[in-house]
């Protein structure tokens, strides 16, 4: 009952060692930059309605709001809720970036009748071209375009990252918890281009994904690429919950008191979460009783993917939803 003792000493501590939790080094979700024609005030409102839409479903974590009452009405006045914005010159022609204030644009989401179950992570794009190689950001730019439509970030890696793609693809622990600390995201596209053809693996919270497709070009082959990858997070991730879910939550994988305490701060700091309550403790795994907005699959899911050190782990007699930390 190793851990049992661990929990003890630091209730007593009152957490008062707790670290603060880690900010996501992605870019801000309430900043977009949108296609535009020309900088006539036709195509600038046109603009801020797209760009308002994308980043809407960004902040609702990934829900379609567009059958929302009130939400073409919003997309009319996006203007309104515009801090700046800045015209640029790209290699597809111009460009129109775009931030919006965040307190408006989070009101106007409580305003749509939406409990946000906090901000998806990004993409971690791991696409590899048919000579092998992978593929940089400029060349991966349809892809991205595709997800980002539909409000999901992307993320690249590292020039010279280590990272092993085939343990990522198998979901191994310790690739995954590498994929964690160094990019935040529990969520990875794998991909391997062939003559016509691509094969995907969709990594969210240690689940593996798998599927084939086609396409004439490479470009369209990435961009089908990023709407399904879109589609198969929401069906995974975009579960909305009716009214508050109870019930019991089995984390193991915890191997002292301060894995606990960043445990307890992980799923207190999600604004899903209600209240979370210690039932039991058995070597390195703990019962815990959670209130959430969300049913506990979906809770479970949504932390496995947001790069929080947690994967979705085997069921436990006894508990509705499973979890493992990661070291």
């Amino acid at each position: 009952m190793r851990l049992s003792r661990l929990l003890i000493v630091t209730l007593l501590l009152g957490l008062a060692t707790l670290p603060a939790l880690r900010a996501q080094s992605a870019g801000s979700p309430y900043s977009v930059i949108v296609p535009v024609a020309d900088t006539s005030a036709a195509q600038r409102d046109q603009a801020f309605a797209t760009a308002l839409g994308q980043v809407l479903t960004r902040v609702a974590g990934g829900q379609d709001l567009r059958s929302n009452a009130g939400y073409a009405g919003a997309l009319g006045s996006a203007g309104s809720m515009v801090q700046k914005f800045q015209y640029q010159r790209a290699a597809t022609g111009l460009t129109l970036a775009v931030d919006f204030e965040p307190g408006s644009v989070r009101r106007l989401v409580s305003q749509l009748g939406v409990a946000s179950t906090g901000i998806k992570p990004p993409v971690l794009l791991l696409v590899q071209g048919t000579d092998g190689k992978l593929l940089d950001q400029p060349a991966l730019a349809s892809l991205a375009s595709a997800a980002a439509s539909r409000g999901t970030n992307v993320a690249y890696p590292e020039t010279g990252s280590t990272l092993d793609m085939a343990k990522v693809g198998d979901a191994d622990p310790a690739a995954l918890a590498a994929v964690d600390q160094q990019y935040h995201t529990g969520l990875v596209l794998l991909g391997k281009l062939h003559d016509g053809s691509a094969d995907w693996t969709l990594i969210s919270g240690g689940q593996a994904q798998h599927w084939n497709s086609q396409g004439a070009t490479e470009d369209a082959l990435l961009g089908t690429a990023g709407s399904s990858m879109v589609d198969r997070i929401g069906r995974q991730l975009n579960v909305v919950g009716a009214g508050t879910s109870e019930g019991k939550l089995w984390v193991s994988g915890l191997h002292s008191a301060m894995d606990y305490a960043n445990l307890l701060a992980t799923l207190r700091a999600d604004p899903s979460v209600r209240q979370v309550t210690t039932l039991g403790a058995q070597d390195d795994s703990v019962l815990l009783s959670v209130k959430a907005s969300l049913p506990l699959s979906g809770l479970a899911a949504n932390l496995a993917a947001g790069g929080r050190l947690l994967l979705q782990g085997e069921p436990h007699q006894g508990a509705d939803a499973n979890l493992r930390w990661l070291h």
